[in-house]
């Protein structure tokens, strides 16, 4: 039996960004091309995926994962978008992709980390 007081389900990273290119703020299609070369690369299951764009072209998507989430909310009046990317997993501990995959957003985006908060859940 597992001992509930040393499990831990995953790492929850949350990130602040500020991006040079606002282009990419305001295209949720090439983001969410971007997330599947991701998912695909770290072997991780989509299940669903959902995008809002905003009349100023700013975007928020829920990419829902079998492993948890990837969530984005975009601000191009700013420069800025929060990210956050939770794996979990009761067979391993998937700590070390939560921050490639973090990693993969901020090279995409040639972003700026204002913010980064790890979670432990």
């Amino acid at each position: 039996m597992m001992d509930v007081n040393q499990y831990s389900p995953g790492l929850h990273k949350l990130l602040t960004l500020h991006v040079s290119d606002n282009k990419l703020l305001t295209d949720s299609k090439a983001f969410e091309s971007f997330t599947d070369l991701v998912l695909e690369k770290h072997s991780l299951e989509k299940v669903g995926f959902s995008t809002h764009t905003f009349d100023n072209g700013s975007f928020t998507a829920a990419v829902c994962l079998k492993e948890s989430h990837i969530c984005i909310h975009t601000w191009p009046e700013f420069s800025q978008l929060t990210l956050d990317v939770y794996l979990c997993n009761y067979l391993r501990d998937n700590s070390p992709k939560v921050k490639d995959v973090a990693g993969a957003y901020i090279d995409y985006f040639s972003a700026t980390v204002l913010n980064d908060s790890e979670i432990n859940r």
